[in-house]
């Protein structure tokens, strides 16, 4: 009875995990994102587009943040999530940007090493 029990919660764990597994799908990155920019959690919204044009077998991505192209972008999927990170530029240097798809937003850091500030950001698709 125990090795019935223990086989039972096995395959339902198996069936839990192959679910998990079909449901991240980094298609779901694809189209336009508008992202909170807010410097604090109690200002006021600031929003810009992140549009994400193409998602390649490579496990990258193209598209644009802030009107800016993106680069060195990358998918992972490999811890239950779906996580990126990119890179975009302007003339004060690279913004290294990270995020994680929880749900239906987007949930990103922004390091900027030519300005010096780590920001939070969230992202909503439209």
């Amino acid at each position: 009875m125990r090795y019935l029990i223990i086989l039972i919660f096995v395959i339902f764990a198996a069936i839990a995990q192959a679910e998990t597994t079909a449901a991240l799908q980094p298609t779901q990155l694809l189209g336009t994102w508008q992202v909170d920019l807010r410097p604090t959690p109690d200002a006021k919204p600031y929003f810009q587009p992140f549009v994400v044009t193409k998602v390649n077998p490579d496990n990258s991505f193209e598209g644009t943040f802030y009107g800016a192209p993106i680069s060195q972008a990358r998918i992972n999927k490999d811890w239950g999530a779906i996580r990126i990170a990119f890179v975009t530029a302007d003339q004060s240097g690279p913004y290294n940007h990270s995020a994680v798809l929880q749900g239906s937003t987007l949930q990103g850091l922004t390091n900027s090493t030519g300005r010096g500030f780590l920001s939070y950001w969230s992202a909503a698709k439209q």
